[in-house]
C-alpha cells in the first residue's frame, strides 16, 4: 500500500521511471563497436560487454594478459569499469596507431574525457589553449642542462632534510610520501624558483590538487552524462579548494613579475642589466606577454599553468623514483657498487661535476630507470585515441572502428613479455646497459650497419619505441620526459652515492586502480646517510 501511493506520486514516480529508463538504454542501445571478439565476455552469456566490463576491472592484468596472448594478432574489445569500452589493436598496429593524424584518432580528446577536466580543471580555458606544451618540448628541453645545477641544489637539501643526515643508526623512511615531497620540491624549482619551491603551503595545494583531479575524475566517470554537471559541483570542491589556495600563494610573485617584465620594456637600458629568473613561470610569462592576449597574462592563467604542470609531473615522477628505489632495495649490495663506482668514475671525468653530459654518460644508472619502468610502467594499454573523423576509421586489418571510440595498443603485457624481454618478471638493473655495449646488430635501408650512436640512443630511458611505451610513442609521446630523466637520474644517483639502503628481501607489490599500476604507498625502507659522501 505505502510502495502504490509513493508512485502514485510525480515526485517519486518520474525519478523512478528516468532510473528505469536509464538503465534499459544503457542495456540494450547500440554499442557502435564493431564485431570482434570481447575480452572478459563468456560464451552466449547476456549483456557481454557489461558483465565482461566488471570482470576485467576486477582483474585488469589477467584482462591485459588475455588480449594479449589469447587474441595476439587481433583487434579486440577491452570494456573497462567506469571508462569508455577500449577497442584495442594488436601490438603489431601500434606504429599505424600513432601515425594517424589527429584528423583521424586524437589524443586530446582521450584525455578530455579520462581526466574529466571540462570538470576538474577550474578554468578549462587552460586545457583547450595548451601553449605551454610548446614550451615543455622546447624550451624546458633546450635549457635542462643549464638547469641541472639548480636541480642538484634543490636535491640536496631536500634529500639531506627528509632522508636524514645520521650515519651511525638507521632511519625508517615511507619512499612514496617522502620521494613525492622531493619531487615536488625539485620541480617547482624549475618552474617557479626559490623561494616559492620551498613554501610547504604551495606544495601541499600542489601535491593535493594532483590527487584531486584522478579521485574526482573517476568518480565522474561513474555519473550518468547528463548527471555529470550537477554532480562535479560536489565531487570538485576539494579540486577547487586547492586550486584557490596555490593560486592565492603564486599571484603575488606573478604579479611582482609582470610590473618587473614592463619596467624592463618601458625602459630597456636601464633595465637591461637585471637578470630575468630563467624557470617555466617566467618563460610562460614572455610567452604571454609576446603573444599579445590578454588572457594569457593573467595571473590566474599563469598559476593555472603551473599548477597543471604539478598535476602532470608530481604523480609520475614520484611513482618513478619510488619504483627504481623499492627495485634496488630488493636487489643486491653488488648493484649499488657497480652504480657509486660507475657515477664516481663519471664524475672524476667531468671533474667532479654535475652536469647534462656526465648524466648522459650514466649508462647504468639510466638503465636501472628504464628497466624499473619496464616492469612498473604506470601505463598498461598504451597511446589511447578517439576516434575523430565522422566516418570512422579502418585500421590495417580491415576493422572499421566508429567515430567516438577509443583505440589502443597492449603495453604491459609487451613489458612482460619474454619473447621481447628475456626474463621479464626479473628486475635486471643493467638489461639495457648491456645492450648499449653490444656490437650494432641493425642495418639501415641500405644495408649498412648503424652507428653505434643511434643503437645506443635506442636503449636510453628517455627513448620510446612500439616495445618501450612507458612515455608514450610517436610525435604525441611525453614532451617533458627528457627533463624527467635528467631529473630522476641526477636525484637517484645524489641518493646512491650518499646514502646506504638496507636491502629487503622482497619488494612490496604493486596495485592496479583501474587501468593503471601504483607503487606501494606505504612501503617503507631503511636509509643511512654514508660517511663517504658526495
Amino acid at each position: 500500500m505505502i510502495l502504490e501511493d509513493a508512485l502514485t506520486r510525480p515526485a517519486v514516480l518520474a525519478p523512478v521511471l528516468f532510473i528505469i529508463g536509464y538503465v534499459l538504454y544503457q542495456l540494450f542501445r547500440p554499442s557502435g563497436l564493431p564485431n570482434v571478439p570481447i575480452v572478459g565476455a563468456k560464451p552466449a552469456e547476456w549483456f557481454p560487454l557489461i558483465r565482461a566490463k566488471w570482470r576485467n576491472t576486477k582483474d585488469m592484468k589477467t584482462a591485459t594478459e588475455v588480449a594479449y596472448s589469447q587474441y595476439r594478432d587481433q583487434t579486440v574489445i577491452l570494456p573497462i569499469a567506469g571508462a569508455q569500452n577500449f577497442v584495442m589493436l594488436p601490438a603489431k598496429h601500434l606504429q599505424w596507431l600513432v601515425d594517424q593524424p589527429d584528423s583521424e584518432l586524437d589524443l586530446h580528446h582521450q584525455v578530455l574525457e579520462s581526466l574529466q577536466l571540462d570538470f576538474t580543471v577550474m578554468d578549462p580555458q587552460l586545457i583547450y589553449k595548451p601553449i605551454h606544451q610548446k614550451l615543455i618540448s622546447t624550451v624546458l628541453t633546450r635549457e635542462t642542462g643549464n638547469l641541472v645545477p639548480a636541480l642538484l641544489d634543490e636535491t640536496r637539501f631536500s634529500v639531506d632534510k627528509l632522508w636524514g643526515t645520521d650515519t651511525d643508526n638507521w632511519t625508517e623512511i615511507c619512499v612514496y610520501d617522502v620521494m613525492r615531497r622531493i619531487i615536488g620540491q625539485a620541480t617547482n624549482r624549475v618552474f617557479v624558483g626559490l623561494p616559492l619551491c620551498r613554501n610547504k603551503d604551495l606544495l601541499d595545494a600542489g601535491i593535493a590538487y594532483a590527487q584531486d583531479v584522478p579521485v574526482s575524475s573517476t568518480a565522474l566517470r561513474f555519473t550518468p552524462r547528463l548527471l555529470r554537471p550537477l554532480a562535479a559541483l560536489l565531487v570538485t570542491l576539494p579540486n577547487r579548494i586547492h586550486t584557490r589556495k596555490f593560486y592565492s600563494i603564486l599571484r603575488p610573485e606573478i604579479e611582482r613579475r609582470l610590473r618587473e617584465y614592463d619596467a624592463r620594456r618601458a625602459d630597456p637600458e636601464t633595465k637591461a642589466a637585471d637578470k630575468e629568473p630563467n624557470d617555466f613561470l617566467q618563460w610562460s610569462l614572455k610567452q604571454a606577454k609576446t603573444s599579445g592576449d590578454p588572457y594569457l597574462a593573467k595571473p590566474e592563467t599563469l598559476a593555472g599553468r603551473i599548477l597543471l604542470l604539478n598535476f602532470a609531473s608530481i604523480h609520475t615522477s614520484s611513482f618513478a623514483i619510488t619504483h627504481a628505489i623499492l627495485d634496488l632495495a630488493a636487489s643486491k649490495q653488488e648493484n649499488f657498487d657497480e652504480l657509486r663506482a660507475e657515477i664516481s668514475a663519471v664524475l672524476k671525468e667531468h671533474g667532479g661535476e654535475w652536469n647534462k653530459r656526465a648524466l648522459a654518460a650514466m649508462e647504468k644508472l639510466d638503465s636501472v630507470m628504464r628497466e624499473s619502468q619496464r616492469l612498473n610502467s604506470f601505463v598498461t594499454v598504451a597511446t589511447s585515441r578517439t576516434v575523430v573523423n565522422k566516418n570512422g576509421v579502418d585500421t590495417p586489418d580491415g576493422v572499421h572502428i566508429a567515430k567516438g571510440t577509443v583505440v589502443c595498443a597492449p603495453s604491459y603485457p609487451v613489458f612482460h613479455d619474454p619473447a621481447v624481454y628475456p626474463e621479464p618478471e626479473e628486475f635486471k638493473p643493467f638489461r639495457f646497459a648491456e645492450k648499449r655495449a653490444q656490437p650494432s646488430s641493425n642495418t639501415d635501408q641500405k644495408g649498412e650497419k648503424e652507428s653505434s650512436y643511434v643503437e645506443r640512443a635506442r636503449q636510453a630511458f628517455a627513448t620510446t619505441s612500439p616495445e618501450y611505451c612507458a612515455f608514450g610513442h610517436g610525435r604525441h609521446a611525453c614532451p617533458g620526459r627528457f627533463f624527467a630523466s635528467s631529473e630522476l637520474k641526477l636525484m637517484l644517483a645524489y641518493i646512491i652515492m650518499n646514502y646506504d639502503i638496507q636491502i629487503q628481501e622482497k619488494r612490496p607489490e604493486n596495485f592496479w586502480f583501474g587501468i593503471n599500476r601504483i607503487p606501494p604507498m606505504k612501503a617503507t625502507i631503511k636509509v643511512r646517510r654514508r660517511k663517504e659522501s658526495v
